[in-house]
Parts: C-alpha cells; structure tokens; sequence
C-alpha cells in the first residue's frame, strides 16, 4: 500500500509528540516488525535531536513502522495511531510542548494518503475538537540517535517512562 522495506513489508510513518511514547505503544502491536525513531517534516537535513528540539529545524518526532499487512492493516495501524495520542492538540502532547511534537501522518503512496484522510474524518466523528493531524507526503526520514531507539523498553524506571509512557500503555491495554 504504502513505502515498502526492504524486506517487502509495509511502512507507515506517523508523528504523534515524543516518539518514545508512539514507539512503545507500536512496539507491542501484533504485526508490527519494527519501530524505528527518528525525525521527518522539516527541512535541515540530518538533524540533530538538539537541533529538533530548538523548533527551528521544522521536524517532528516520528517513528517509521515496519509492519506485515498480512497480519496487520493500514487501517488498522492508524486506527491505533489515533488512539495513542490526542490529535486534537496542536503542537503539544502532554507535557511535551513545540511543534516538533505535533500530529502528522506521512503518507508514502496516493493510497496511504487516502487511507489517511478517510481515518481522519472518521476518527473525527470520536473527538468533539477539531482534529489538528496534517496528512501530508512523506519526503525524508531521518533516524534518531541511537540512544532514543528501544528507549522505553531500556528505561522503564526512568521518570518520563513511568509517568507518561506506562500510564498510556495501561490505557490502551498493552501493558
């Protein structure tokens, strides 16, 4: 449907504020393969988590998910994007503040794309403000440092883990 992996799996790429959260939650869905973070919407190339965080370099947090869509949808990957995060809040998730935490599918193919507004409109219909998420073409994906890869899963002690990303994977019964 969308960016294939080298393997021959699906890619999808979402933005839904810090991808430590968007990871962990992805990381534990049937199907999925792999999760990987990183940094896409902007335009500085190579960006630094540093730069990022400055606002300056227009990127967000991201995560790119390698998923077998013999055992899982599209559909149903952005069904569970929706439901990780609050897409009615601009530029901000939580206590994470700047427009490098805010909503954003990255489509990769014209039926990602369409697949993408057609959940947006019907995700609408579950949230009485509007919907901020921009559907927007996928240009370039840029892999975080690798201290941020497997960050809950290697951290879960850490203050951020325990407060904000476990609370969220109870919600969504994945934990």
């Amino acid at each position: 449907m969308g960016k294939q992996s080298s393997d021959g799996h699906d890619v999808a790429t979402f933005a839904g504020g810090c991808f430590w959260c968007m990871e962990a939650v992805f990381q534990r869905i049937e199907g999925v393969l792999s999760v990987t973070s990183g940094y896409s919407g902007g335009k500085t190339p190579n960006p630094t988590y540093e730069e990022v965080c400055t606002g300056e370099t227009a990127h967000a947090e991201a995560v790119q998910v390698a998923f077998d869509p013999s055992l899982i949808s599209y559909e149903e990957i952005l069904d569970i994007f929706w439901q990780a995060h609050d897409p009615t809040t601009l530029n901000r998730q939580g206590p994470d503040t700047g427009t490098q935490y805010r909503s954003a599918i990255f489509w990769s193919s014209d039926a990602q794309r369409q697949a993408a507004e057609k959940a947006k409109k019907k995700a609408q219909a579950k949230w009485r403000d509007p919907i901020v998420t921009e559907v927007v073409p996928l240009e370039k994906f840029w892999k975080a440092e690798d201290y941020h890869q497997n960050y809950y899963n290697g951290h879960q002690s850490a203050g951020y883990c325990r407060m904000v990303i476990s609370p969220k994977l109870k919600k969504l019964k994945l934990e």
